[in-house]
């Protein structure tokens, strides 16, 4: 008996391959658009923690906003 399963290559809807579609700028709640949002916070949280640490102050102080 043999086996006859055909390997195709991994193509999405359209026929688009995933690394294209992957890649693709697509709107909404996508996990790409999650983990660009979740970076950006990490680097807004860092510089406000430093912003505190060298100023001696708080970030809406630092900023003349209070």
């Amino acid at each position: 008996m043999t086996n006859s399963t055909k390997v195709t290559s991994s193509t999405g809807i359209g026929g688009t391959s995933l690394k294209e579609k992957r890649n693709a700028w697509l709107w909404g709640f996508t996990p790409q658009a999650e983990s660009w949002n979740g970076r950006l916070a990490m680097i807004g949280f860092v510089s406000a923690l430093l912003i505190e640490m060298f100023s001696r102050q708080g970030v809406l102080h630092f900023w003349n906003l209070m």
